[in-house]
Order: structure tokens, then C-alpha cells, then sequence
């Protein structure tokens, strides 16, 4: 006779973890009511969710793998918005053209000028300011504050403190119709670049060699060192890449809200942190699963229990660290 399965049995079939995000718009359907709603909502809330994973899986990378704790990571989200705000509105008249070519010229261009500027601030950081504090937790709270401080009033003294408007791209701009539901394109957009991003990660880290030196040094950074590679080279690149995504997600980030201030970075960094932590350190995978719940969540609460849109994110942290003290899918647990 065979005995009845137990709770953890049937939900690791239906997938686990992985299902959270799924199970999550299930029981939020009957809550909201209006089928069209529900859709809006959720389209909205993956769009969202996916750009929360492109800032989040930089930190988590740089947070679990190199162990270190980088509060200045919010700065390149706010000189990514910006910089990629300010492309856009030189290339104003390839924004608002009819062509969908010079749209998406416009469009790749401030993605592409964000990350790159990640990329080489982000080296510029790890060697002024991570290096000498590598192994010191304090000391790298209190100089990347310090940073980040700096940062701040640099964005300010360059852009100013009014807030500043982020074009839309002619071609992403305006919502699909179908039937009553109604689907921003740009979040569409937002979707699949995140999703894009995701896949090349995973694929970078899982299947190529340069994937397998990360994994190797932070298990065991002396035998990879003896073994005659530089891994001190390859945590550099992963900051760097870290930084780079960080840009791109504000780039991303600041078209999706339209308006842009100085705080961005800060307001959206605390999004970044309950990502990391509920999704586990050094992990793709959890990064994502968490950024998916954020969004998701976030939206549906903020339609049924508008009261309660503000401490929402901090009780699914709260509810999912008393289920998974190292978070969904921890890369490692220190």
C-alpha cells in the first residue's frame, strides 16, 4: 500500500521554488476579479520584476561570490537612468521618428552608453575603493556609504535636482489592446531583456570555462591561484559586470517611470536588497525568482490592499527567511 505523499513531495512536484512566482498569480486572480485587471496587473508586475532582476543579479554576484558588501551599488543605478536619459534626449529626433530602426538605434544607444559606463566605473571602484577593504565587512559599509554619498552629489551637481524626463522610444511607447486588457509595450520590452540577460548569465556561468574559474574561486581561491590563474583578474570582471547590469537595470528603470530624481538609486536599492536576500547570495536563479515575487506582489497588493502596499515586500522577506533561512535558491550559505 502506498503511502500518501507528504507536503514537501507534492509541492517539489509541482516544482518547488520555481513555482512560487505561478502559485502566486493563481491566488491572486480570484482576489483581484477582473480577469483584465489580473492580466494588466501581471504583465506589469514580470515587467517590473525583471528590471529589479537586472540590478539585483549584479549585487548578488558581486555580494555572494566575492563577499563583498557594496552599499554604493546604487549609484550605478542612478547614473544608468541618467545617462541613458540624457542619450535619449539627444537623439530626440530618433526617438519621436516614425521609423522603427532609428527608435531602436536611439534605444540600444543609452542602454548600451549606461553599460559601458557601468562597466568602467565599476573597475574604477572595485580597484580604488573595494580593494583595500577586501576581507572587512565594516570597513566596506562605511566606504561604499561614503561612495555612494559622493555619488550622490555628483548626479546632482550634473543633472540637478529637478526631476528629469525619460523619453519613450516612438515604437515602445502606447499599449496593446486586446479585447478589455491593455499591455504596455515597453513593459513587454522590459520582459524580454531581463529575460535575455537571465539566459546569457546562466549560460556564461554554467557552460563556459570562465564560468567555471567563478565557481572554482570562490570554493577554493588558493588551488585555483596554484593551479596558475588569476583569479583575482576574474572577481575584478564580475564587479565590473555587476556595476554594468546595475546601469543597465536604471537605464531600463528610469523609462519605465518617466520621471527621474537624484533618490532613484536609494529608493530603488531597497527593491535590490529584499531581492538578494530572499533569493539567496550569489544566485541567478534565486535572483530572479525573487525579483519575480517582488514585482508581482508589489502590484497585486498595491490594486487590493493599497494600506498595505508599503510593508508588503518586507513581510515577504519576513515569510520567506522563517521558511528559508538562506533564501530560495542560495548559491552558498555563509
Amino acid at each position: 500500500m502506498a503511502l500518501p505523499a507528504k507536503p514537501a513531495d507534492w509541492f517539489d512536484r509541482i516544482g518547488g521554488v520555481n513555482a512560487l512566482p505561478v502559485l502566486l498569480m493563481i491566488i491572486a486572480l480570484p482576489l483581484v476579479g477582473s480577469t483584465s485587471t489580473w492580466v494588466t496587473l501581471t504583465v506589469a508586475g514580470l515587467a517590473m520584476g525583471m528590471m529589479i532582476f537586472l540590478m539585483a543579479s549584479g549585487l548578488s554576484l558581486v555580494f555572494g561570490l566575492m563577499d563583498v558588501l557594496n552599499f554604493g551599488h546604487s549609484a550605478f543605478i542612478s547614473f544608468g537612468a541618467f545617462i541613458g536619459a540624457s542619450v535619449l534626449a539627444a537623439l530626440a529626433a530618433w526617438v519621436g521618428a516614425d521609423s522603427a530602426i532609428l527608435n531602436f538605434l536611439a534605444l540600444f544607444a543609452a542602454i548600451g552608453a549606461a553599460t559601458t559606463f557601468g562597466l568602467i566605473a565599476g573597475l574604477f571602484f572595485e580597484r580604488v575603493i573595494i580593494k583595500p577593504v577586501y576581507g572587512d565587512h565594516l570597513r566596506q559599509i562605511l566606504i561604499t556609504i561614503g561612495a555612494l554619498i559622493v555619488s550622490e552629489q555628483i548626479v546632482l551637481a550634473i543633472w540637478g535636482g529637478n526631476p528629469v524626463a525619460v523619453p519613450r522610444p516612438a515604437i515602445l511607447d502606447g499599449s496593446w489592446i486586446i479585447g478589455d486588457i491593455a499591455i504596455e509595450i515597453y513593459r513587454i520590452f522590459a520582459f524580454f531583456l531581463g529575460l535575455a540577460v537571465f539566459i546569457a548569465l546562466k549560460l556564461v556561468l554554467n557552460r563556459t570555462r570562465l564560468g567555471l574559474l567563478i565557481r572554482a574561486g570562490v570554493e577554493n581561491r588558493e588551488m585555483v591561484e596554484a593551479l596558475g590563474f588569476k583569479i583575482e583578474r576574474v572577481f575584478v570582471l564580475v564587479f565590473m559586470v555587476g556595476s554594468a547590469l546595475a546601469a543597465m537595470g536604471g537605464a531600463m528603470w528610469g523609462g519605465y517611470q518617466g520621471l527621474i530624481t537624484g533618490a532613484l538609486g536609494g529608493e530603488v536599492m531597497i527593491l535590490v536588497f529584499i531581492v538578494v536576500i530572499i533569493g539567496g547570495l550569489g544566485s541567478i536563479e534565486g535572483s530572479l525568482l525573487g525579483a519575480l515575487l517582488v514585482g508581482l506582489l508589489g502590484n497585486y497588493v498595491a490594486f487590493i490592499f493599497p494600506k498595505l502596499s508599503l510593508a508588503s515586500n518586507m513581510l515577504l522577506m519576513m515569510a520567506i527567511l522563517l521558511w528559508r533561512p538562506w533564501g530560495l535558491r542560495p548559491a552558498l550559505k555563509r
